[in-house]
């Protein structure tokens, strides 16, 4: 089926389309070879038939397969790797989802700053950067506790002494947040910050810089791929100081 008259800037491409079921990487293998200026040949398998005769005539356990110049490419990520693009591989180390993080963090911030007081360029800006930080890095925990806690317990001193305590973490820093956010209870909020804060940034100094663990950091998740070190570091850091800030402000 991969025969034909193909030329360097002609694909042939076979992909699902059936009407239950439409391919979303066929569309976006179609996609991307058009972006690149081919002209796709564009072949649908209507019915799980013809798909496994597909399949089975190539020799391929998947689709969609595209081919350029008779050769046969394979699926979307092989397709992405030939033009050259980067194709993650599983357990690959990326800092995305922390930069996409703060930088929401920092934009949402300079968006309330404007909004209440019409300048983003204000003190508060800092505070509210800090406190929608937390939320947002405890939302990303309590979209999967139990896989933030398992992470968690490969290095935090108290969860391996008191296991509860990787189950309440999630909760204890977003709860923190949105008072700090809100400028609420600060005889809650400042304590609390304080203590997961304190005791987070010993338990990464400890594990990463003093006994030189190479771990994966739970700051964004059970599933992350984020190594512990600078960034978890720097997340208990700005709780402490967001803590002393505040506990500072309301004292004096």
């Amino acid at each position: 089926m991969s025969t034909g008259p193909a030329t360097p800037r002609r694909a042939i491409l076979w992909r699902m389309v059936m009407p239950e079921h439409l391919c979303p990487f066929g569309l976006k293998s179609k996609w991307l070879l058009e972006r690149k200026g081919y002209t796709v040949e564009d072949h649908h398998l209507t019915t799980r038939a013809e798909t496994d005769a597909f399949m089975r005539e190539e020799g391929v356990e998947t689709t969609p397969q595209t081919f350029i110049g008779n050769e046969r490419i394979g699926g979307y990520d092989a397709l992405r790797a030939y033009f050259g693009h980067r194709v993650p591989k599983e357990g690959d180390t990326s800092y995305r989802p922390v930069v996409a993080i703060f930088a929401i963090a920092a934009l949402m911030s300079l968006a309330v700053a404007w909004l209440v007081e019409g300048s983003p360029l204000v003190v508060g800006s800092l505070e509210r950067f800090i406190a929608i930080a937390m939320v947002l890095l405890g939302l990303q925990k309590l979209q999967d506790v139990e896989g933030f806690s398992t992470m968690f317990l490969n290095y935090d001193l108290l969860a391996r002494r008191f296991v509860p305590y990787g189950y309440l973490y999630p909760y204890a820093e977003t709860a923190a947040g949105l008072l700090m956010l809100a400028g609420l209870l600060p005889w809650l909020s400042v304590p609390v910050a304080l203590f997961v804060g304190t005791v987070g940034a010993v338990s990464v100094f400890k594990a990463v810089y003093v006994e030189q663990r190479e771990l994966k950091c739970a700051c964004v998740g059970g599933g992350s791929t984020v190594p512990l070190g600078f960034v978890s570091l720097t997340e208990n850091l700005m709780m402490i100081a967001m803590a002393l800030w505040i506990g500072l402000r309301a004292i004096a």
